[in-house]
């Protein structure tokens, strides 16, 4: 889309302000950083915060993320079938629409169950 004239201009001024304005932003965010000496943040401030560790003794490792336990409690109380907690209470995120639906599918494989009767 965005093929008018007054799209075209609005791009191209867009355009023209980060050219104007990026040797600005660029100071400010060596200032920040500290990258030029005199900046407003050191690391013993962010220690103060946030554990600081070196970028050395940080490895990807998918199998221990993998092996750790971390699984929400929320999720071992819910049904995996009927997305139900203990309650009988759907979750929040579902659309009413879709809770409709999946009341009516497991209706039906019910009582399919009911009639597969074996003599």
């Amino acid at each position: 889309m965005a093929k008018s004239l007054r799209s075209k201009w609005k791009r191209k001024m867009r355009a023209e302000k980060r050219k104007k304005n990026a040797p600005k932003e660029l100071v400010r965010l060596k200032h920040i950083l500290g990258a030029d000496g005199s900046g407003d943040i050191s690391m013993n401030d962010v220690k103060e915060v946030a554990t600081v560790i070196p970028c050395e003794n940080i490895k990807q490792n998918p199998a221990k993320e993998a092996d750790d336990d971390t699984s929400m409690d929320i999720d071992k109380k819910r049904n995996k079938k009927s997305l139900m907690n203990e309650h009988g209470q759907y979750p929040i995120w579902m659309h009413p629409r879709q809770r409709k639906k999946l009341k009516r599918q497991l209706k039906q494989a019910k009582s399919r169950r009911r009639k597969r009767v074996a003599w």
